[in-house]
């Protein structure tokens, strides 16, 4: 299978957990044999769209280009990021505006429908977050996530979209973090 990691930290390097899972789900992806491409959002460098006009008229800068050609080559797509706010971090939330265009979706076919392109993948959610994730998906209703399924990923055609909550992330053991980098290599491993 080919896989797209969309490593949506938005620091860059590897100091944090969430670069962490995306080398364990990469390293597990590799020993199942599947192909894997990296989206690396902090090594980017793209302004954020400011009007409809600029959504779907203006050109995507050449590095959101590629990530368009990554994203149209995956089959299966894993976006990892911490939880900010009660959601995504802003420059991943831009990152994917920028991306997922109406032009881009459509194939630049006028008057085609908008889940055309990417219509048929799967994708796998992987939130860390300094609360327990069960007090994120009971007390606040897991609302970003939610939103991230239906309203964009679903709204692009892209299905199966499944999840990972990883909670209590500052206070976290070596030997749990152990035990969820084993968990991405496994998921890796099976593509999912």
């Amino acid at each position: 299978m080919r896989i797209a990691i969309i490593q949506g930290h938005p620091t860059s390097g590897a100091g944090h957990f969430c670069h962490a899972l995306a080398e364990a789900y990469a390293e597990g992806a590799f020993a199942g044999s599947h192909q894997v491409r990296f989206i690396t959002v902090a090594d980017l460098d793209f302004p954020l769209l400011r009007s409809k006009a600029d959504w779907d008229e203006v050109p995507p800068p050449a590095v959101i280009a590629e990530a368009q050609r990554t994203l149209a080559w995956a089959e299966h797509l894993v976006i990892i990021y911490p939880l900010w706010l009660g959601g995504m971090p802003a420059l991943l939330k831009g990152f994917l505006e920028q991306a997922l265009r109406p032009a881009f979706m459509t194939g630049g076919r006028e008057g085609a429908s908008w889940k055309s392109l990417l219509k048929g993948r799967s994708s796998r959610i992987v939130i860390t977050m300094g609360m327990p994730a069960f007090a994120y998906r009971w007390y606040f209703g897991a609302h970003s996530l939610k939103s991230l399924k239906r309203s964009i990923l679903s709204l692009v055609g892209i299905g199966s979209n499944r999840h990972t909550l990883i909670g209590m992330i500052e206070a976290m053991g070596d030997g749990k973090r152990a035990a969820w980098l084993g968990t991405m290599r496994s998921l890796g491993k099976r593509a999912r």
